[in-house]
């Protein structure tokens, strides 16, 4: 019998053979990234779409309604914000006579002009969302809401985290 002589080509070919054999798809593992990927973006979806703000503590409330995507108006203790941009300050607010509060309304306006070039029609209604702290005073309260109502947002809603239903 002839035996056959082992050339240094004929190792690396063999090697290669053995190195490209073995190249399967694992489908699971992949499979069990997708289920986490869509389990997370179904969760964080499903969440509320309010800012965050360590400084305001809003009220609870029963009522089973999400909030819409309308402009923020943040109260904290001691600013006023409109969409994250501080407008005004709550001391200067209250130390004021005035009944509108001044930056408030420029801000309101500019982001209905931003509204109005997008959307190239008139808005008859606006909306906006009130994330107000539960201890700001009434007349506060009040000088919002007159801003608001003279820069045509009629559609006024407040923020509260959603308390469960207690059975009895």
């Amino acid at each position: 019998m002839k035996k056959h002589k082992v050339t240094g080509r004929s190792k690396r070919m063999q090697h290669f053979k053995q190195l490209n054999s073995g190249s399967e798809l694992n489908l699971v593992s992949m499979m069990d990234i997708f289920t986490i990927l869509v389990f997370f973006l179904l969760v964080s979806t499903s969440s509320q779409n309010l800012p965050s703000n360590k400084n305001l503590k809003l009220p609870t409330t029963v009522s089973q309604k999400q909030p819409e995507e309308t402009l923020i108006i943040e109260v904290t203790k001691d600013s006023i914000l409109v969409q994250g941009i501080k407008v005004a300050s709550v001391a200067g607010v209250l130390a004021s006579n005035d009944s509108l509060i001044e930056p408030l309304g420029k801000e309101l306006r500019f982001h209905a002009s931003k509204v109005l070039l997008v959307q190239k029609t008139v808005a008859e209604k606006r909306a906006v969302t009130i994330m107000g702290d539960e201890t700001i005073p009434y007349q506060l309260l009040k000088k919002i809401l007159t801003t608001c109502s003279k820069e045509s947002y009629t559609q006024i809603a407040f923020a509260a985290y959603q308390k469960s239903k207690s059975k009895k």
